[in-house]
């Protein structure tokens, strides 16, 4: 019986493909994985939280990014694009590009179906190796729902459940709020989920 030896690609050669790529493409381990084009209810959702949370750091020394930052998952050889990331104060960035991010202090993800299992279990998990992560939230796209991560001092994850259009989460690590409502603004049509 022959072994089939697969080559991997190092993280050189997926940042340099990645920067020229015509679409995006997650790295772990040496693999490329392709990402699939988002909804437009996964669309108006990070809108709506790049502008609600943006305009409250608007005069901070933090940052929200979108779909387009990648940030590293520095121990274990992983990039990843999340929805929506914010970094504060000493933002650090793998290279003079600054499109790898490695000091997120809130990840959050819009879920969709094909995501969703990976979203909430080894994405979290390897997201957790990040030091400077504070905050993991995950929206749904299906109904008002909002889930809250947040990191205590023991490296313990306390979790959070919001899903009345009332609801309003606090963002501690940037002193920032999201109501329900806002968030969730043009996603649904009205009364019908």
């Amino acid at each position: 019986m022959t072994t089939q030896v697969l080559n991997k690609l190092t993280a050189r050669d997926y940042l340099s493909m990645e920067r020229v790529a015509e679409t995006k493409s997650e790295f772990f381990n040496g693999e490329i994985f392709a990402m699939a084009g988002a909804s437009r209810k996964h669309n108006q959702i990070t809108s709506n939280l790049v502008r609600l949370v943006g305009n409250q750091i608007q005069d901070r020394s933090c940052s929200i990014y979108s779909a387009d930052m990648k940030v590293k998952v520095e121990n274990m050889d992983k990039y990843t694009y999340p929805d929506v990331v914010l970094s504060c104060e000493d933002e650090l960035f793998e290279d003079e590009n600054e499109d790898v991010l490695l000091s997120p202090i809130i990840i959050i993800e819009v879920l969709s179906d094909s995501t969703e299992a990976y979203d909430r279990g080894d994405k979290f998990l390897h997201y957790q190796n990040i030091e400077s992560l504070k905050e993991y939230i995950l929206f749904s796209q299906k109904t008002y729902l909002l889930e809250h991560y947040i990191k205590k001092s023991d490296n313990q994850w306390l979790y959070q459940e919001y899903h009345q259009l009332g609801d309003k989460i606090h963002l501690k690590s940037v002193d920032c709020f999201i109501n329900l409502d806002d968030a969730y603004s043009k996603v649904f049509t009205k009364n019908k989920i």
